[in-house]
């Protein structure tokens, strides 16, 4: 499975509540997190304020899938965004193992990422 997030600006519209800003980004609106197994297939998807830390995120999305019963999924490979407790929580809370993608020192332009 592959872990990511992304934060996408939100409407007027939008309560206040369910949205936050991103400084890092610099985004006024809210943060998707999606779980996709490799055949790019939806598993969770979490939508959480955008002010609030991937580290929720996280833990929202690993609970989500724990009823669903993946048995599939061993093994969880996350961006760097993500902090290393997530990778303890996912193997003491859920039995499984999460994997940190780190960008590569040598960066050229837009590549893609191995494993992400």
């Amino acid at each position: 499975m592959v872990l990511d997030s992304q934060s996408v600006m939100g409407a007027d519209t939008v309560g206040a509540d369910t949205r936050g800003y991103d400084a890092g980004k610099r985004i006024n609106g809210r943060r998707r997190l999606l779980a996709a197994d490799t055949l790019g297939l939806l598993l969770a998807v979490v939508v959480i304020a955008a002010s609030v830390h991937d580290t929720v995120g996280v833990r929202s999305a690993l609970h989500r899938m724990k009823p669903l019963r993946h048995r599939s999924v061993r093994h969880v490979w996350a961006g760097s965004g993500f902090p290393d407790k997530s990778v303890e929580f996912a193997r003491d809370g859920l039995g499984t193992t999460l994997a940190i993608v780190r960008k590569p020192a040598v960066r050229r332009g837009c590549e893609v990422h191995p494993r992400r």
